[in-house]
C-alpha cells in the first residue's frame, strides 16, 4: 500500500509543483547565502592588505607628530564569518563584521555600520533558514491539508474503513509518504549545501541539520492535528494557514513589540550624548583638572606629569577623549544589560513559538545572533583600550613615528565559541512534537470501532 499511495501522490501537480518549487528556492537561497560569506570573506581578506596601505599612507605624512598621527591611524577587528552563516544570515545583514577604530572615544565609532540599500534591509535575504521557517511550513500544508477530508469528499472513505486495517493507519501511511518526501528534500538541500558552501558535517552543522528536520516534522504533527478533527478540506486548509499567519509573522512580531516596549533603551541616545559632552566640555574645563581624573583612572601614566596650561599638547588632549567615554561608560553598561535582557526575554518565550525558537537556535549555531555581536562589541573594547595603553606612552613621550613597528598592527579576528546543547535547542520542538501528535492519535482513535 505504501508504495502505491507514494506513486499516486508523486505524480500530483501539488507534489511536482511544490517539490519543484522547494528545490529551486533552495538553490537560489544557497546561492545568495554563498555569495554573502563570498563578500565577507572578501571584505576580510582585504582588511589586511587595507590597514598596512592605511598606516604606511599616514606614516609618511606625519612621521614627525606621533600624536597627529594616531588621530588618523585606525586598525581593524573581524568578526569571522562562520560557514554556517551561509545557511542564517541573521544579524549580519545589519550589524558589520569588519569595525575599524581609533583610539579616540570608542563610544562614537561602536555603532557605526555599512551603509545598506533600506529596501534591502526590509525585504532582507532569502536564506536557507526563511526557506525552511516560512515557506516549508507552507508546502506542508498543501500536501497535508485534505489528507482525509479528500476521501470523505469524494466518497471513498468508508471504502477505506472497510478495506483497510484501521483508518488510523491509512491515515498514518499517507501522511509518512508526504513526510518522507520533504525529509529527502531536506536532506537533498543540505547536501547541496555542503558541497556548495565546503560545510563538513560537524556538530554544528549537524545540529542545524536536526533542527530543521524537528521543525518540520512539528509542522506534520500540526497538520495532522488539524486533520483528526475530521472537518471538511476548506476548514482545514483555513485553519492551518490562519495557525501558520499567527506562529511564524503574528506571534514573533507581538513578542518583539511586547520586548521593545518592556525594555526600552533610553541609554541608545543618552550614551552619546554624554559621551560627546564629557569630551567637548573638556575644551572649557582646567586641564589639570582633566589630567587628574586621568590619572586617578591611570595612576601609570601619572610620571608624565602636568603640561602647560597654555597652548595645545597631545597628553590633554587623548585625556579628554578617554574621559569622554569614561563619562558614558553608565549609559553604555545600562544600554548593554537592557539589549541582553531583551534577547534572554526573547529567548524563553520563544520556548513557546516553534519558529522563532528554530531561528533563534539557527542564528546562534552560525554566529550570526545578538548575542553574537554584543560579544564582538565586548570584544572591540578590550582591544580598544589595549590598543590606547600601548600607544599612550608613546604619545605623551613623544617618540618618532619611526621608532615603532608598525607590521604588528595587524587586524585582529573575534571568533565566538559557544555550546551546543541538545536539551536547550531540541527539547521544545520535541515536546510540541510529541504533544499534537498524541492529541492527533487520540482524535482519530475515537473514529475506530469498538
Amino acid at each position: 500500500m505504501y508504495r502505491w499511495m507514494f506513486n499516486q501522490f508523486v505524480r500530483t501537480p501539488t507534489c511536482k509543483l511544490g517539490l519543484s518549487l522547494i528545490l529551486i528556492l533552495g538553490i537560489i537561497s544557497i546561492a545568495i547565502g554563498d555569495q554573502f560569506l563570498t563578500r565577507q570573506k572578501e571584505n576580510a581578506s582585504q582588511v589586511a592588505e587595507k590597514q598596512q596601505d592605511h598606516i604606511k599612507r599616514n606614516v609618511e605624512l606625519h612621521h614627525d607628530d606621533i600624536g597627529l598621527l594616531l588621530y588618523y591611524l585606525k586598525f581593524a577587528v573581524v568578526n569571522e564569518a562562520q560557514p554556517l552563516a551561509a545557511l542564517s544570515i541573521g544579524q549580519k545583514d545589519v550589524n558589520p563584521s569588519v569595525q575599524r577604530v581609533s583610539i579616540l572615544t570608542l563610544e562614537g565609532q561602536k555603532y557605526d555600520t555599512d551603509l545598506v540599500n533600506p529596501t534591502k534591509l526590509l525585504l532582507g535575504n532569502l536564506d536557507l533558514s526563511f526557506l525552511l521557517i516560512y515557506v516549508f511550513p507552507l508546502l506542508i500544508i498543501a500536501f497535508t491539508y485534505n489528507l482525509r477530508s479528500e476521501e470523505v469528499e469524494t466518497g471513498t472513505w468508508r471504502m477505506v474503513q472497510v478495506m483497510s486495517r484501521s483508518s488510523l493507519s491509512f491515515l498514518l501511511t499517507k501522511l509518512s509518504v508526504r513526510m518522507t518526501l520533504l525529509v529527502v528534500g531536506v536532506i537533498s538541500l543540505f547536501l547541496i549545501a555542503s558541497i556548495t558552501l565546503r560545510i563538513s558535517w560537524d556538530l554544528p552543522f549537524m545540529s542545524f541539520f536536526i533542527m530543521s528536520l524537528l521543525y518540520v516534522v512539528f509542522w506534520f504533527t500540526l497538520c495532522f492535528w488539524i486533520i483528526s478533527f475530521r472537518r471538511n478540506s476548506s476548514f482545514n486548509a483555513l485553519t492551518l494557514l490562519s495557525l501558520w499567519l499567527v506562529l511564524v509573522v503574528l506571534l514573533p512580531a507581538a513578542l518583539n513589540n511586547y520586548m521593545v516596549n518592556r525594555y526600552p533603551v533610553p541609554e541608545a541616545f543618552t550614551t552619546i550624548i554624554k559621551q560627546r559632552d564629557g569630551y567637548h566640555q573638556k575644551w572649557d574645563t582646567d586641564k589639570r583638572e582633566t589630567l587628574v581624573k586621568f590619572y586617578t583612572r591611570y595612576p601609570q601614566f601619572e610620571s608624565y606629569g602636568y603640561p602647560s596650561e597654555e597652548g595645545f599638547n597631545w597628553m590633554w588632549y587623548y585625556a579628554m577623549q578617554h574621559l569622554g567615554d569614561d563619562e558614558s561608560s553608565g549609559e553604555s553598561k545600562g544600554m548593554r544589560a537592557k539589549i541582553l535582557q531583551r534577547e534572554t526575554m526573547s529567548r524563553k518565550w520563544a520556548q513557546f513559538i516553534p519558529s522563532l525558537h528554530t531561528q533563534l537556535a539557527f542564528n546562534d549555531l552560525a554566529n550570526t545572533s545578538l548575542t553574537n555581536h554584543m560579544a564582538f562589541l565586548q570584544y572591540l573594547e578590550r582591544f580598544h583600550e589595549k590598543t590606547r595603553l600601548f600607544f599612550y606612552p608613546k604619545i605623551f613621550s613623544e617618540v618618532r613615528a619611526e621608532e615603532i613597528d608598525w607590521a604588528q598592527f595587524s587586524p585582529e579576528y573575534f571568533h565566538m565559541s559557544r555550546g551546543i546543547s541538545w536539551v536547550q535547542r531540541g527539547l521544545p520542538l520535541v515536546f510540541t512534537i510529541i504533544l499534537f501528535a498524541g492529541l492527533a492519535l487520540w482524535n482519530v482513535s475515537k473514529e475506530e470501532p469498538a
